[in-house]
């Protein structure tokens, strides 16, 4: 049974190019990862603060490596694209982003984030996510992206707040978390606004 629409985006539309470097223009690069990154991801993923909203822990520098591995991977598969967020000039992990959970022909991704400890406050996963988002939405032709967080989790809805997602709702006892069931908020950016 044939389609009444066209797909939003064909498959090819991101791996029929390299994993581009996005600068945010203010100091900071998204580049691919690196398999010499691995030890700092092992240890941003030893602060608590970083444990307590996401759902892995990271127990060695050789998982790091198996990560960094998987996440150089997503990118001809086109599921996933993760990007390590550093700093220009000293190549400085301060944070990654992500869309994940891509449907191409639906043109719809969902973006993710985090940043190392001694990043915090600086704006990092702001600049990282308007930075993935805009280059998502204006140069790959994405329709939809969503961000869903805690709702405990205030600072990443600063961060989606101030990255331009509107706030769409919430979901009820949506995520599991070591410490219980979380409600989730929805917040999402759709081509044009």
């Amino acid at each position: 049974m044939p389609f009444l629409i066209s797909p939003v985006l064909t498959p090819g539309a991101l791996a029929r190019t390299p994993q581009p470097v996005l600068p945010t223009g203010d100091g900071l690069l998204l580049r691919p990862w690196r398999a010499e990154d691995a030890p700092a991801v092992h240890a941003a993923f030893q602060d608590p603060v970083l444990r307590q909203w996401h759902l892995r822990s990271c127990d060695s520098e050789e998982e790091a490596a198996g990560w960094i591995a998987q996440w150089r991977g997503v990118w001809e598969g086109e599921c996933e694209a993760q990007w390590a967020v550093v700093a220009e000039g000293t190549d400085e992990l301060v944070g990654r982003v992500a869309l994940r959970q891509i449907l191409l022909a639906d043109g719809i991704a969902e973006v993710a984030y985090w940043t190392v400890r001694s990043a915090r406050g600086r704006g990092v996963a702001v600049r990282a996510a308007r930075t993935v988002t805009r280059w998502a939405l204006e140069e790959i032709g994405f329709h939809r992206l969503e961000l869903f967080h805690a709702t405990a989790n205030e600072a990443s809805c600063r961060v989606a707040t101030k990255a331009g997602f509107r706030a769409e709702g919430t979901k009820r006892s949506a995520l599991l978390h070591p410490d219980g069931w979380h409600d989730m908020h929805v917040h999402a950016r759709v081509h044009g606004d």
